[in-house]
């Protein structure tokens, strides 16, 4: 496996031919669960809240795509650049139990998942080799979900993902023009007119964004500004809590209207692997805002949500947040 760069698009593409497993496993063993026999390499863990080995724990992924030891080594071929897969690929297990999901489990512990999450970006962004770390859940069918166990993936790359790229830019321009974080306004806006809005908890809100790419996209942001998730979660105790409860309940919203979905967390790229040529830098801690954003998968919808790389939604966001507000939710 090897990352390629696009020359159009400019974004890291990883490509090569998978090795595939040499002894496939028994349809019952879950090497994710504490009492398998499976010795999967731990990385870190958070104390246990209701008893069993732990609350959450990251291990090295058993099939990881992306490896800590070397270097980056970016080649040129030609006008092509390609480089070596480094970086690290790992499985947050959210909860010690095999059929405890996130909005299923209660808030604290979704919170310790949470501050998990938060200590593996802060640790791997020690490390300045590494430019973003990314962290995501894929559930249900089309998601590419691995592994039935409850758990989320963390990869650290030597890029940063063009989405996130896009935003970085967006709000530096934003803020070199009206000295303020678009999401900051967004979220404001949305605040003021209610139309779009899903839920409110504490400091958190959950809204369906203005312009969604997928039926019933919903974020959710902080009305506290940070730029950087981590050090939101491990800065500021109380308010995870609420995140924890806030992400519980919608998912459980957007589970009325399908099982299958993509989460991201968005958060600052690292500060200690800089450019020279780029700006998004100099400001960051003002124009950029983490968030989550969560993108259903309606699998009975055949039609793509994209039509000649336009986003289509055939659900308004209005008309999203209304039915997502008014969803009968789980006790």
């Amino acid at each position: 496996m090897e990352l390629r760069k696009d020359p159009l698009t400019r974004s890291w593409v990883l490509t090569g031919d998978a090795v595939p497993e040499t002894a496939p496993r028994p349809a019952t063993e879950c090497r994710l669960c504490p009492a398998s026999p499976a010795r999967l390499q731990q990385v870190s863990s958070r104390a246990a809240i209701h008893g069993g080995p732990w609350s959450a724990r990251a291990v090295v992924h058993p099939q990881a795509v992306y490896h800590i030891e070397g270097a980056a080594d970016r080649r040129g071929e030609g006008l092509y650049d390609r480089m070596p897969t480094l970086g690290a690929h790992e499985l947050l297990v959210e909860n010690p139990q095999h059929d405890r999901q996130l909005w299923q489990a209660d808030d604290a512990e979704i919170e310790q998942f949470l501050l998990l999450a938060a200590q593996r970006i802060q640790d791997l962004k020690g490390d300045a080799r590494f430019r973003y770390i990314s962290v995501y859940k894929n559930f249900g069918l089309g998601s590419g979900q691995e592994f039935e166990h409850p758990n989320s993936e963390l990869a650290a790359t030597t890029f940063i993902p063009r989405r996130v790229l896009y935003e970085l830019r967006a709000g530096l321009d934003y803020f070199k023009h009206k000295e303020r974080c678009v999401f900051c306004d967004i979220l404001a806006q949305e605040m003021r007119t209610g139309h779009r809005l899903v839920e409110v908890r504490g400091d958190l809100v959950a809204i369906c964004p203005y312009a969604t790419r997928a039926p019933y996209e919903t974020w959710i942001l902080s009305r506290t500004h940070d730029a950087s998730f981590e050090r939101f979660a491990l800065s500021r105790p109380g308010p995870m809590r609420d995140l924890a409860g806030l992400l519980k309940r919608t998912l459980q919203r957007i589970r009325t209207i399908t099982e299958s979905f993509h989460l991201v967390l968005h958060t600052s790229p690292n500060r200690s692997h800089q450019s020279a040529s780029l700006g998004y830098w100099k400001t960051l801690d003002d124009d950029y805002h983490w968030h989550l954003e969560i993108l259903p998968i309606l699998s009975a919808k055949a039609k793509s949500y994209t039509f000649k790389e336009v986003y289509y939604s055939p659900v308004s966001p209005e008309t999203a947040a209304r039915r997502l507000r008014e969803a009968k939710l789980e006790t």
